[in-house]
């Protein structure tokens, strides 16, 4: 683990998660107050409806704009964006989301690892990837490519993980470059957020 990376210039901030990571969010988003200079995009396993009722949480927990992502949307610093249901979420070189429908993967659409694919073509080392708690694989190879791009990753500590599975899989795969609790990567986002 690189404790010591710096991070500088940082464009957006995208964290992925599954089973138990909303519990980790609703523990991150109350004490985030603002976004200076980047996006938080966030990309969590969801039941494939037109459902709002996590943007609505989302909204209810933090003081920053949230936004549904929607097809051809520009991706602006100051804003949390939710990636919706039932797409697959890819960043495009102008600064705009894509929503895509393609097959499910690691049995989910949104895919983390797509999105983080695709984030890390486009913002290399302004990226930051976050892994939370989850029960399956997703996410581990999304986090290689941020890492492979220069991007900074980081994984919830699996001993603060509802479920330690995915962020687990992803140490044993990997070497992110900071393993933290919620606290701990509140404070490190905090700390980018100039």
């Amino acid at each position: 683990m690189e404790e010591s990376k710096i991070i500088s210039d940082c464009k957006v901030v995208i964290i992925g998660g599954s089973a138990g990571s909303l519990n980790a969010l609703l523990q991150i988003l109350p004490d985030l107050h603002y976004l200076n200079s980047f996006a938080l995009v966030i990309v969590l396993h969801r039941r494939g409806t037109d459902d709002l009722t996590l943007e609505e949480l989302i909204k209810m927990k933090t003081t920053i704009q949230v936004k549904a992502i929607e097809d051809k949307e520009r991706l602006l610093p100051g804003f949390v964006y939710v990636a919706p249901s039932n797409y697959h979420l890819l960043f495009e070189k102008d600064d705009t989301f894509s929503l895509d429908t393609s097959e499910k993967i690691n049995y989910s659409r949104p895919s983390i690892d797509v999105s983080f694919e695709s984030a890390a073509e486009v913002y290399g080392d302004t990226l930051v990837g976050i892994l939370l708690s989850g029960s399956n694989s997703d996410g581990t190879e999304g986090l290689k490519f941020i890492q492979k791009a220069g991007g900074t990753i980081i994984v919830q500590d699996p001993d603060s993980a509802d479920m330690p599975f995915m962020p687990s899989n992803a140490i044993k795969n990997m070497t992110p470059d900071y393993i933290l609790n919620t606290e701990e990567i509140l404070n490190l986002i905090i700390s980018i957020n100039k």
